[in-house]
């Protein structure tokens, strides 16, 4: 028996990187509450421009400007809270620095357009990549949430991938081809209405490849 294997809780689990329980609630609006924030912000500040240090800001790059620090503390709040980031999360969160801190430097709204386009190409890159080795790695950040079948992971991984290959593209179009307050309806509720969409879309495929939590662990 390994010594992780030793350090296991009577529920099977490593209890030294359990999750801890906290209110759901308040999880949800340190995930959501900083999005909400900037698009409040935005509406209320789209059409003032603010002078600073002699260089002329417009209200989206103030407001990404006041984005960018509130992402990092919400995320170090969760991962105080829960005592558990995903992988994800670490990337979104480096990404909204990176691009973020660069529209702020360069003045230019576009670097932080730009980023759900790269996100969601790394996603549905490493999910096609995983495809090619024919493994599905959603399956490793996602098993405990909802147990599937082999088969079914393999369904859904496909699914997923080209999703998140069409959402790069229409973040690609829509920033490019219309203006930034249609982007920001888009960036706001388009993706958020889209991804829950996706997965209610894909009951069927939970009904028939679901399986028992027992089973799974199993």
């Amino acid at each position: 028996m390994t010594e992780q294997s030793n350090m296991t809780g009577p529920a099977g689990k490593d209890e030294s990187t359990a999750e801890k329980k906290t209110n759901p609630w308040l999880k949800g609006l340190l995930e959501y509450g900083p999005i909400a924030l900037f698009f409040i912000a935005y509406l209320r500040l789209k059409e003032q421009s603010f002078d600073i240090a002699g260089t002329s800001y417009d209200g989206f790059i103030v407001v990404t400007a006041g984005f960018v620090p509130l992402m990092i503390l919400s995320t170090l709040a969760l991962w105080k809270l829960t005592g558990k980031l995903s992988k994800m999360q670490v990337l979104t969160l480096v990404l909204i620095v990176v691009f973020g801190g660069l529209s702020v430097w360069f003045n230019d709204e576009r670097f932080f357009k730009m980023k759900p386009t790269l996100i969601y190409l790394i996603f549905g890159g490493l999910l096609g990549f995983g495809l090619l080795r024919g493994q599905s790695y959603l399956r490793v950040v996602m098993s405990e949430m909802m147990p599937l079948t082999e088969e079914g992971w393999m369904i859904l991984t496909r699914r997923l991938c080209a999703f998140f290959l069409a959402l790069a593209v229409a973040n690609e179009v829509i920033w490019r081809s219309l203006d930034t307050e249609t982007w920001v309806y888009f960036k706001t509720f388009g993706l958020t209405v889209a991804m829950f969409v996706f997965f209610m879309s894909q009951a069927k495929l939970f009904q028939l490849h679901g399986v028992e939590e027992a089973e799974a662990e199993d």
